[in-house]
């Protein structure tokens, strides 16, 4: 009887264990204790196939730096560079982006032509032929204890305008850019001489938040009469100092388009570079020792404020409504798609 009993237990144990093996697939301790319990089979994984590199990281840049060697770069790298060195990176996210966008809209263009400055090389680091460009160390530097934030920050400005670029017609536009403006942007045409499209006059919302935004330059009378006579020797700079500029015409910003200096016409922007002031956007007054230029804004004015895309941004607007608000009439697109 205790034979029966037995083996009846015994085909009890083995008709509820065994289905549960099987299912296993082998014992229990051949099993991890988190084996998966969905329908794939346990011996294999999945595996996400890795992103797709962008397009500034497949594009490569030959950049002649300030030693004169070349070197190649990805399109993103070289970004980041230019960046960080012509925008301030405590500037908000979608300024930062509209940055990119013109610097990589930019450097399209240069790398389309060969330049006379660089001919074995795409762009240049000079700021009078191309961009302002910067080493990562020597901007975290400047950053001091911003460093990682800053070098994160425009790295997403970076890669999240991916290929971007600000096209009139199809083609990528001279995407000039500047400081900051006294109200309004310049009309190419009374700057260059030559009328551009997309670079028309268009308001501009930065203010007395920008660091110089009014400035003064006093330069004594003799120093004065000698730049000028260096520059124009028919220029009549006897009399009054009070009486030798006249005659100012203003452009669409409200600046110096020209202006008579000792009956000589000058542009606005040559009496800025003469005198190294932030603008042409400026004032003169005379007394018995010097003239006194009170100026607004820095730089030439035409195209994208700087400052001003700053402004943008905290209004709320994002990087492609700001990059169209600067330059008239253009679409934000990839170089790939355009």
């Amino acid at each position: 009887m205790k034979q029966v009993v037995a083996t009846a237990l015994i085909l009890l144990l083995l008709f509820f264990l065994l289905p549960l093996l099987l299912i296993r697939g082998g014992s229990p301790a051949d099993q991890p204790d988190d084996a998966p319990t969905g329908t794939l089979p346990l011996d294999r994984t999945v595996v996400s196939p890795p992103p797709a590199a962008g397009a500034d990281e497949t594009a490569a840049v030959r950049v002649k730096l300030p030693d004169g060697t070349v070197s190649e770069m990805t399109m993103a790298d070289y970004l980041w560079r230019v960046v960080a060195a012509e925008m301030p990176a405590s500037f908000e996210s979608e300024a930062l982006k509209a940055q990119a966008v013109a610097a990589r809209t930019y450097a399209e263009v240069k790398m389309a032509a060969a330049v006379a400055n660089h001919p074995d090389a795409d762009v240049c680091t000079d700021i009078n032929c191309c961009q302002a460009y910067i080493e990562p160390a020597a901007a975290a530097a400047n950053w001091g204890e911003n460093a990682d934030a800053y070098t994160e920050k425009i790295k997403a400005a970076v890669s999240g305008t991916d290929g971007m670029v600000a096209l009139y017609d199809g083609a990528p536009i001279q995407a000039v850019f500047f400081s900051s403006a006294a109200g309004r942007t310049v009309d190419a045409v009374e700057v260059w001489g030559n009328s551009v499209p997309y670079l028309t006059s268009v308001e501009s919302p930065e203010g007395d938040e920008v660091p110089g935004y009014h400035s003064t330059v006093s330069v004594p009378l003799e120093t004065f009469k000698s730049t000028i006579l260096a520059e124009a020797p028919d220029a009549d700079l006897s009399g009054d100092a009070s009486g030798w500029l006249s005659n100012i015409v203003h452009n669409s910003a409200g600046g110096v388009e020209k202006v008579d200096v000792g009956g000589v016409t000058m542009s606005g922007g040559t009496v800025r570079t003469l005198f190294g002031l932030r603008s042409a956007n400026f004032t003169v007054t005379a007394d018995s020792e010097s003239l006194t230029f009170s100026v607004t804004g820095y730089g030439h004015g035409v195209g994208m404020s700087q400052y001003g895309a700053n402004a943008l941004a905290k209004e709320g607007k994002p990087y492609q409504d700001i990059i169209k608000w600067y330059y008239t009439g253009v679409t934000v697109a990839r170089m790939d798609e355009k």
